[in-house]
């Protein structure tokens, strides 16, 4: 039997989740700082933007060569005419990635 199908261990597996998370958030040390919860977060947005990034970057340069390679399966004749916008395409495609790497790394500093 599947986990879905047993709403009891769902939602005492859940409980037993926010249980150890609150019991976490309320060990602080220090009432007034969050230099750490700043670094926490600006560590989860980098990790998003990369991630975020990568996913998009893939999907789309992967639908930029099936489009091609399809264009080209249906006119083999006109294969260098459209090797060179997808070429370019891809390398505009990579630069978005790149530049989500460039932000993440900027918000690991932080």
């Amino acid at each position: 039997m599947s986990i879905m199908k047993k709403p009891l261990v769902v939602s005492s597996l859940t409980a037993t989740f926010l249980m150890l998370l609150s019991s976490t958030a309320m060990a602080a040390d220090k009432v007034g700082s969050n230099e750490m919860d700043v670094k926490a977060w600006a560590m989860l947005g980098a990790g998003l933007a990369i991630g975020l990034g990568v996913l998009g970057g893939a999907m789309g340069q992967g639908k930029a060569a099936a489009a091609a390679l399809e264009g080209i399966s249906r006119n083999p004749g006109a294969a260098a005419r459209i090797q060179t916008p997808m070429i370019l395409g891809l390398a505009l495609i990579e630069s978005l990635v790149l530049l989500a790497f460039v932000i993440a790394f900027f918000l690991q500093g932080k």
